[in-house]
């Protein structure tokens, strides 16, 4: 009876034990002081791994040979283009949560153009504003990691850096503070929605006028020429009258001091980022970030890569060395924030806001089919089956991010139903040859075709309260024309999708690599963890599988 009593009494202390264990949460690292979102607009995940073997030993490559990298990282959105990724990144959610849904589109009462960072209400600091250029978060309807971060402890620091509006004003979400590449003077700003006037270490920047130093030099190749056999030569046929070879002069026009058309031309090269990226430190120096307890947050946001491969196509030779000339930016950056931060004092994470489709001309010559679309001829052939069906006017107001935009006014005027017109609509552009999916509001918001083709990524890009009325993607290899892109980026298929998401901090991060499939929404809430906080409020995304 004594024993039976005690096995009872040794079962509850071994209960209460293990309760105990339970309830005491297991011992985490200390929070980072700093976290580094860096971002290589567009960048395919494709062509972090084609060069490996020419990477430097401290750029990629310590995120892929140090860090934890994921093999099979990808966008859920249909849409994806710079906006729409960006915004995505540091808040956890797609454009159907974030109202991002492109870098434009139209109101959807009056059919004007709206930009995705635009606001009237606020100018850029030192340097003149245009009605659509991006000043604001105003649209962006989540918040990010950031927010949370500043919402808890007003001493943490959050600070965007871009060579494009959008690129830095996104990330920073609504109480962050961004900073953009300035074309018109090469100078970063910042602008009225976030300060009256720049601190001082800004002011010294900009003084320094580091644009002004690129002015005639060459962007040279980083290897020999034999290093660039497997990328595509200079000066192809599809580059247009501009071609395009190494090396490049910087500034070869007839002026002889730089000025705007120098100050832009630098974006489509290494230099641009190389400015960012200088920019960087001296706001790790000037905001003191990763200087205390409260942790800090800094996005960077490389643009040239993006603008590269819109001239010559990311399997261009100038892509290549444009991606190598990166790695080395980068190895060089990341030994700084060792040095000035503590190389255990922070966690890096590098990713991309969409991937790049090969450039037609460089499909077809492989037998895949490709082409370019006209979108003003596409809209004249939808408006006229539209006439045809429901009489003369002006039933679409256009095409608003990837979705069409009805007249509402002009349709209940008639008394002609919303869903006929839109079904209407959608079995025109279905006509389309490129055109591959199509969807009408009615079935998005009601999910009445989950499981049809790319309906789950339409619906993500698809905001109702933003978007039009009948979102649609485009088949593989096509892509709207444009006077200015060789190649571009869009579409639900995995040459857009694919992106890197790779990870560095030792503290926090096991080495490895990891083939589960991921999504760019796990980027925040597994950022939020590690930093002991929640997750944004409209994140849907999932804990990465960190190693």
């Amino acid at each position: 009876m004594k024993s039976h009593k005690l096995i009872r009494t040794s079962f509850a202390a071994l209960v209460c034990a293990l309760l105990a264990s339970c309830a005491t949460p297991p011992a985490t690292p200390d929070k980072p002081k700093l976290v580094v979102l860096l971002v290589v607009d567009g960048l395919p995940q494709r062509q972090v791994l084609a060069y490996r073997d020419q990477l430097a030993p401290d750029g990629f490559a310590r995120f892929l040979d140090r860090g934890a990298w994921f093999a099979d990282a990808q966008y859920g959105h249909a849409f994806t283009v710079t906006a729409a990724g960006h915004a995505t990144m540091l808040t956890g959610a797609y454009p159907h949560r974030t109202g991002i849904i492109g870098n434009e589109w139209r109101d959807q009462a009056t059919g004007e153009p709206v930009y995705n960072t635009g606001d009237t209400s606020a100018t850029y600091l030192g340097n003149s504003t245009r009605p659509l250029d991006g000043t604001s978060p105003r649209n962006l309807k989540a918040e990010t990691v950031g927010d949370v971060l500043r919402r808890l402890d007003a001493r943490s620091k959050v600070i965007a850096i871009s060579g494009k509006d959008r690129g830095a004003i996104l990330p920073a979400g609504k109480t962050g503070t961004a900073y953009m590449y300035m074309g018109q003077s090469g100078q970063f700003a910042s602008t009225s929605f976030y300060m009256p006037a720049h601190p001082t270490w800004v002011t010294q920047f900009n003084g320094r006028k580091l644009a002004d130093t690129y002015f005639k030099t060459e962007w040279k190749p980083v290897l020999p020429e034999a290093a660039y056999a497997r990328s595509v030569a200079d000066n192809q046929p599809w580059y247009g009258p501009r071609g395009g070879k190494l090396p490049m002069m910087m500034g070869v026009a007839a002026d002889d001091v730089p000025g705007p058309a120098f100050y832009s031309a630098l974006l489509a090269s290494p230099f641009a980022d190389a400015l960012s990226l200088e920019f960087a430190r001296a706001a790790i120096a000037g905001e003191g970030l990763g200087r205390d307890d409260a942790p800090d947050l800094l996005a960077v946001s490389l643009s040239g890569h993006d603008y590269v491969n819109h001239r010559f196509s990311a399997e261009s030779r100038l892509s290549h060395d444009h991606f190598l000339h990166l790695d080395r930016m980068l190895q060089s950056f990341l030994r700084d924030l060792d040095a000035t931060v503590g190389k255990d004092n922070y966690i890096a994470v590098l990713t991309a806001d969409h991937g790049f489709m090969p450039a037609p001309e460089f499909n077809q010559a492989r037998g895949v089919e490709s082409g370019r679309i006209s979108s003003s001829q596409m809209l004249t052939r939808i408006s006229a089956g539209l006439v045809q069906k429901f009489g003369e006017g002006k039933w679409l107001l256009g095409a608003s991010g990837a979705s069409l935009l009805l007249d509402k006014k002009l349709i209940a005027a008639r008394g002609v139903s919303l869903d006929a017109v839109a079904e209407e609509s959608r079995r025109l552009i279905l006509l389309e040859p490129s055109i591959g999916t199509a969807y009408t509001r009615a079935e998005l918001l009601s999910n009445s075709r989950a499981g049809a083709p790319f309906f789950e990524a339409s619906r993500k890009a698809w905001h109702p309260d933003v978007a039009g009325e009948v979102q649609f993607t485009i088949k593989p290899n096509f892509m709207f024309g444009s006077s200015t892109s060789i190649a571009t980026h869009g579409s639900p298929h995995p040459y857009d999708t694919h992106v890197p998401i790779l990870v560095y901090g030792p503290k926090w991060v096991r080495a490895g690599r990891v083939d589960t499939r991921v999504e760019v929404v796990d980027i925040a809430p597994s950022l939020s963890r590690i930093l002991g906080v929640a997750a944004p409020a409209m994140s849907e995304g999932r804990q990465l599988p960190l190693p």
